[in-house]
């Protein structure tokens, strides 16, 4: 029976490894075009914290296109939906109650 290699570019074994250097969400929450964060944001323990953060740096940004609420907003929103299955019940239950402390900060 004969070896498999790893010649072809489609094959199962370095499609991992491909998929880590193709992803562009991670990009972009490292270098958004948007705003600056800060390191760590999505990391932070407490909902009001990364409410907190994204808030300065929604406010601080001159390059963001919409408002700085909604700049924050889409932001956090799209960490949420790019973290998907990968986020435990809990992490995803902080991240939402950011939302609401978001909304009450801007309020």
């Amino acid at each position: 029976m004969k070896a498999r290699t790893r010649a072809n570019p489609r094959s199962r074994v370095g499609a991992a490894s491909r998929a880590k250097l193709n992803r562009w969400s991670g990009k972009v929450t490292r270098e958004s075009n948007a705003l600056d964060l800060q390191e760590g944001v999505f990391t932070k323990r407490s909902a009001r914290d990364i409410a907190l953060s994204l808030k300065r740096s929604a406010e601080r940004s001159h390059r963001r296109k919409a408002a700085p609420l909604r700049s924050a907003m889409s932001m956090l929103t799209f960490y949420i939906n790019r973290a998907g299955k990968d986020l435990s019940a809990s992490r995803k239950r902080t991240l939402e109650a950011a939302k609401d402390e978001l909304r009450r900060l801007f309020a």
